[in-house]
């Protein structure tokens, strides 16, 4: 792979670049879902390509292809660079990637069971059982249990002397259950919503899960959702569990702090952010307790790795710290526009597409409270549980969330289930209004393997680690 490598890093160099890379990836997945007590979709697939990216006169070019071949390798490079060529005739300025990062190095997701190496019969009949146990349930309608796992080997080469080899494993899968009632549907999840939770892992992660245990469970509680109250409108207190606050996270605090959309790069697509570089060290993002970092180093997190895709080196980064703005995730050129380094957050979504800056895992860190205390010391209030629907305006400031199920709180105790549920705010007023939150027994880093971004379009596979948390006077209900 060297050889290869290396004709591409010496020949962008002879036709005039200041700087080349080149990854070559390998993607191998399984994705396999039971529907009603049957099989309903079964797909093994695997791909492999490479792709060139080269800086000549100041300017970016890439290229990319499936062919692994020599003669390959030299066109696709050649076009990188006479792509570049053309766009410094329109450049703005000079792109600036910061000081050279030169790093030979192996990485290997740590797994205890290699998914691609349990038998598809055994996948299989562990999400029949879990189906089988939510039709256990009396008056569900439809049942539905699915696993993926991924592969990616990843070589990573530069002309600054980089050479990376990792070989990236993810694990996840989980069920939903549908209820149907007279002109109204309601559905639960388990673990995570939609059906679905992944990480950085290997089977072991899936079986982990007891999915089989958490069946039957799941489906009454979609048939309960049919006769229960109506979430009430208001402004009120509500408890968030780690699974919605999650998603919480991942709109509210990840997408604003990626410094691509702050300097406008991802405006037509993905948006921009409230977070411009005038507020970095000195804006009150949340109150006090509130912490917020991005660590593509945290064990089993679906954002973790041990080099990004410009080869620099994952990292723990602060985002948020006692509730004051405090860093970007960036990526090589995004970072030395504001005077800084790359914290390792470029990654691309295969071989033919270019690195962005995406979310590693960015986690709320955990507090002190229990849950049991956290329910106890609220008055009055709503637990809401597993996203439903999400809506936030595209520089990450208004938004309004839904949950499958969610509970009364009265007198320090869970009371009614409640369907429904919805809550709207502005994310600094928001995060400003929480008061506490849940200790790391109660913290997990949940997957997000479905977030998108970039033109031409890109799927990001991300993580966010957090605690059930309490909010005050936020407002709650479609009626407010």
């Amino acid at each position: 792979m060297k050889d290869f490598t290396d004709r591409a890093l010496d020949l962008a160099t002879k036709r005039g670049a200041s700087y080349s890379d080149i990854r070559v990836v390998t993607q191998a997945s399984q994705i396999m879902v039971v529907k009603n007590g049957r099989v309903e979709a079964l797909s093994v697939s695997e791909n492999q390509g490479f792709g060139v990216r080269a800086i000549v006169d100041g300017a970016w070019g890439f290229a990319s292809s499936s062919r692994l071949t020599a003669r390959e390798v030299e066109r696709v490079t050649s076009l990188a660079v006479k792509i570049a060529k053309a766009s410094s005739l329109v450049k703005e300025k000079d792109v600036d990637i910061g000081k050279p990062c030169s790093i030979v190095d192996v990485y290997r997701t740590p797994v205890r069971i290699d998914p691609f190496a349990v038998s598809l019969e055994r996948k299989i009949d562990q999400l029949l059982a879990a189906d089988a146990a939510m039709r256990r349930a009396p008056g569900i309608s439809i049942t539905e249990a699915s696993f993926e796992a991924l592969r990616e080997n990843i070589t990573f080469a530069s002309s600054e002397g980089s050479f990376i080899e990792q070989d990236l494993v993810e694990t996840g899968g989980g069920i939903e259950a549908t209820a149907v009632g007279e002109g109204e549907v309601q559905k639960r999840s388990y673990p995570n919503s939609f059906g679905r939770h992944q990480g950085k892992a290997g089977y072991e992660f899936f079986e982990e899960m007891r999915l089989a245990d958490n069946g039957e469970r799941t489906a009454e509680e979609a048939v309960k959702l049919l006769s229960a109250k109506q979430c009430p409108h208001g402004v009120m207190t509500i408890i968030l569990d780690a699974t919605q606050l999650a998603l919480q996270v991942h709109e509210s605090c990840g997408h604003p702090v990626e410094l691509d959309r702050v300097l406008g790069t991802e405006a037509s697509y993905a948006g921009t952010s409230f977070l411009t570089p005038d507020k970095l060290g000195n804006f009150r993002y949340g109150s006090d307790i509130v912490n917020v970092v991005a660590d593509a180093t945290v064990p089993g997190g679906l954002g973790t790795f041990g080099y990004d895709d410009e080869g620099m080196p994952a990292q723990r980064v602060p985002v948020i710290r006692e509730g004051i703005f405090v860093g970007y995730i960036t990526s090589r050129d995004t970072a030395s526009r504001l005077g800084m380094q790359s914290n390792g957050a470029a990654r691309a979504d295969g071989w033919n597409r270019i690195p962005i800056v995406r979310m590693t895992n960015v986690n709320l860190e955990p507090g002190q409270w229990t849950f049991d205390d956290l329910i106890a010391d609220t008055d009055e209030g709503i637990y809401m549980q597993t996203n439903k629907s999400w809506s936030i305006d595209d520089k990450r400031l208004n938004f309004q969330f839904g949950t499958e199920i969610a509970w009364e709180i009265k007198n320090g105790k869970l009371g009614d289930i409640l369907k429904n549920a919805t809550y709207t705010g502005i994310t600094p007023e928001f995060w400003r209004s929480c008061d506490a939150i849940c200790s790391s027994a109660h913290w997990n880093v949940w997957g997000t393997p479905n977030c998108g971004k970039g033109q031409p379009s890109q799927t990001a596979r991300v993580g966010h680690g957090t605690a059930p948390a309490r909010f005050r006077n936020v407002r709650v209900g479609l009626g407010v």
